[in-house]
């Protein structure tokens, strides 16, 4: 993984002592409220519901186990002994106390780590694919190619200001396990006629209260020219973008109402700008950054472990877990572990700072020292041996971290919504607990198969409502909570917009309504055929009929 180099670092350290001081004049009462707002969000810094809350970020969500320790230790002395993971692969801290948030920034240098543009209307963290480099079906590693994005984005001077965030995502390989097509940028690794490597770019994608799926604007784009065609896109969008109303400033908007076609004039023509100038990467800052991402030093191992099948033959538990929580790996005798965070009763993407711990000291001692977070709010273990597999799952099982649940519905994307997020209309973690307690069975919820639900508590969609193959959409009616349903949604490689199912339904009615989805779905496919195929072979009318027959 990427290590700062005494530039990185003095960045970094200079920020925090910046934020120190601004804070100091905050709370001396030198800096009004509005004044401090931009700064502070310069340093991921929200106001929410409760309390502050300090938004980390962790680059394409990888981080060593020294940086998962460092974060337990914040959590546990300068919060409440636990953090959130998010969407975009960071992590937030929902009780940091003001004063104190300088202190917690500068903890975080110490191990490579900072708070900068998690917030405002600047390029956030890129992401990718969790997977990314142990994927047999990867055409190239998109990690490298997330870190000379950070290291242009970062502090740019041009784009600190935009008309609203900025979003870009790579993936490496045909399966999208980063919901690329629904951000600002999407940006997919693929090789032409000829043979070589460039990227396929999309543009204007995004959720909240207008959802689109991203438009090609260029089929194939050299590597060389990446930076400075991101350069172009970026510089028609602060020229063009909406400013007048928040609500319409996304480059979505300003897509859909010039048209992919007329916007990829105005790149094509800002290109010529800035192509050919000193943001052609080299072939030597290429190698530069690659180097960073070789392949660990690998043991020769079979792929075939005597004493794993035994294992597995030997615990239906351990067995259960090894099907649904770990995933091939490129490297013979290796798998990728996913660590659920997603427990009985427990919120979405929530991690203890013990927790944290028991997590990187299993990274340090089975997976080359390294931990990725990922967009559905778990965390991976990428390189651990078969024949440690055990030992792992041991571990994890005696701090509720393996619930064998992944990809199942109770492996839910939840946004952490009025409980804590001052945008948010309706509570979604009460919701999240009275669907995991309706749908405890995990046998019945291996019989129905993979299901992606997606939960938010506003239009903002923090939850990826909207591309859920099951969508919930918290809406305040008259000071109480209700819930709109979605279905036929996707943030694959088949990325689709859910369809609304009708008229949103009261809390306690959400578990019965579920049931009553499945159970038609159930009744509705053919052999082997996904939920998401058979919503969008039957389409909506059937579920609804079934649904409101019970709901209403």
């Amino acid at each position: 993984m990427y290590q700062y180099n005494n530039v990185d670092q003095q960045i970094v350290d200079e920020r925090v002592e910046q934020f120190r001081d601004q804070t100091r004049r905050y709370l001396a009462g030198d800096l009004s409220d509005d004044e401090f707002l931009a700064l502070r969000l310069m340093n991921g810094l929200y106001i929410q519901r409760q309390a502050p809350m300090l938004r980390v970020a962790i680059p394409y969500g990888l981080m060593s186990s020294d940086q998962l320790h460092k974060l337990a230790h914040i959590a546990r002395t300068y919060d409440r002994g636990y953090g959130h993971f998010t969407t975009r692969t960071n992590i937030q801290f929902n009780w940091p106390k003001l004063e104190e948030v300088p202190d917690i920034l500068a903890e975080l240098a110490k191990a490579q780590m900072h708070a900068i543009q998690t917030s405002g209307n600047c390029i956030r963290n890129t992401t990718t694919d969790h997977f990314a480099g142990v994927n047999a079906d990867e055409l190239e590693d998109p990690r490298p190619w997330c870190e000379i994005i950070r290291q242009w984005s970062t502090l740019h001077p041009e784009f600190a200001y935009l008309p609203r965030k900025f979003k870009i995502a790579v993936t490496g390989s045909k399966e999208d396990r980063a919901a690329s097509q629904v951000h600002d940028i999407g940006l997919h690794l693929v090789s032409n006629t000829e043979g070589e490597v460039g990227f396929e770019v999309l543009v204007g994608g995004g959720l909240g209260r207008t959802p689109v799926i991203g438009k090609v604007i260029r089929e194939f784009l050299p590597k060389a020219d990446l930076l400075s065609y991101l350069d172009a896109i970026l510089r028609v969008y602060n020229l063009k973008g909406r400013r007048d109303n928040k609500y319409k400033a996304r480059i979505k908007i300003l897509v859909e109402s010039l048209g992919i076609d007329a916007f990829r004039e105005l790149v094509e023509a800002e290109w010529q700008y800035a192509r050919d100038t000193e943001l052609t990467l080299t072939q030597q800052e290429i190698d530069r950054v690659k180097s960073f991402f070789v392949p660990h030093p690998y043991e020769s191992l079979p792929d075939h472990s005597e004493d794993l099948e035994a294992k597995l033959a030997a615990d239906t538990d351990f067995r259960v877990w090894y099907e649904r929580n770990t995933r091939a790996h490129k490297v013979s005798g290796y798998r990728s572990v996913v660590v659920s965070l997603k427990p009985l009763l427990g919120a979405p993407g929530d991690i203890t700072d013990l927790q944290m711990d028991v997590v990187a000291d299993l990274a340090e001692q089975y997976s080359f020292a390294e931990i990725r977070s990922t967009h559905d709010q778990n965390l991976v273990l990428a390189e651990v041996r078969k024949a440690d597999l055990y030992a792992v799952w041991q571990k994890l099982a005696e701090h509720n971290l393996a619930r064998a649940n992944i990809n199942t519905l109770t492996d839910m994307i939840v946004c952490p919504g009025f409980d804590f997020c001052a945008l948010a209309n309706a509570k979604t973690l009460n919701i999240a607990d009275a669907i995991n307690t309706e749908f405890e069975d995990l046998d019945y919820l291996y019989d129905l198969g993979d299901i992606q639900l997606n939960m938010s508590g506003c239009i903002n969609a923090c939850g990826h409502h909207h591309v859920g193959h099951i969508g919930i959409l918290g809406v305040d009616k008259k000071g109480e909570d209700w819930y709109q349903i979605t279905l036929g949604g996707s943030g694959r490689e088949d990325a689709s917009l859910g369809k609304v199912l009708g008229k949103a339904v009261a809390a306690d009615e959400v578990p019965a309504v579920l049931r009553k989805i499945l159970e038609t779905y159930v009744e509705q496919r053919t052999d082997e055929e996904r939920f998401l195929d058979t919503v969008r072979r039957v389409g909506v009318a059937p579920f609804k009929e079934k649904v409101y027959a019970v709901a209403h």
